[in-house]
């Protein structure tokens, strides 16, 4: 008789819980579309803040020991001033691309579940991948191996962590440093490959997210997204066989 009392006040309290009404943001969420959409977005985000850093890194070339490299970092710092305090936007910026990233993975791993929950049987025969490309096919991976990548990355000439020649202020000299050590610089190539392949999946589905896809221009996503992917790749990928071959030091 009890069991049976705990179990009515159990319903009763579930009803309850499925009536009362939810953010719609959160009920978009749920959805796959909801998800698929978060995921576009924060790609775009994502997608920017790379071409900009990239862009930004690209200074290294200059004939000049490194002076606007160097330069570029200190105006990041002091950019919004005297209306805003030194480093809060930057900071701003920081915290704008780290909630990117954490609910880019966030629904990149909840559609992951909510599709094997949609098919929970395997492919008869394996799965036949005719459409899709090797690109595709690895996303999950690249996007994992490349989040530990930009840790590193934090920890190497952000924070200094790993690397021991590290000097504070001197992005130059810190990025020359720890690109002369052939391991580390060999793991930016690679990271930076697997990068493109992320990026070019991406770009070329994020249209889709958003609903723009059309057999029309199709092609022009295609070829946005692989030109987007190789010039993130060839720049980033540049630098530190750069300072290998000594054009760089």
């Amino acid at each position: 008789m009890q069991a049976e009392t705990s179990g009515r006040r159990n319903a009763v309290l579930t009803v309850r819980s499925r009536s009362q009404p939810r953010f719609w943001l959160l009920e978009l969420y749920d959805s796959a579309i909801g998800k698929k959409a978060v995921m576009a977005v924060t790609g775009i985000v994502l997608l920017g803040f790379v071409f900009m850093h990239m862009t930004g890194n690209l200074k290294v070339y200059y004939n000049d020991g490194g002076e606007r490299l160097d330069h570029y970092s200190e105006w990041l710092r002091d950019a919004g001033q005297p209306g805003i305090p030194h480093e809060w936007l930057l900071w701003g910026v920081r915290g704008l691309l780290a909630a990117s990233l954490v609910l880019h993975i966030h629904a990149a791993t909840s559609l992951t579940m909510l599709n094997r929950r949609a098919r929970p049987i395997g492919y008869q025969g394996g799965r036949k991948y005719a459409a899709a490309n090797y690109a595709a096919r690895t996303m999950r991976w690249s996007g994992v191996i490349v989040a530990a990548f930009v840790v590193f990355h934090l920890l190497d000439l952000t924070l200094g962590t790993t690397n021991p020649d590290f000097e504070s202020g001197r992005p130059y000299h810190n990025l020359v440093a720890s690109f002369e050590r052939e391991p580390v610089a060999a793991a930016y190539i690679v990271a930076n490959l697997l990068l493109g392949m992320h990026i070019y999946h991406g770009a070329w589905s994020l249209f889709q997210s958003l609903g723009l896809n059309h057999p029309r221009f199709n092609h022009w996503r295609r070829g946005f997204a692989a030109l987007f992917a190789a010039a993130i790749v060839a720049g980033n990928v540049s630098i530190p066989i750069a300072v290998l071959t000594g054009v760089i030091d």
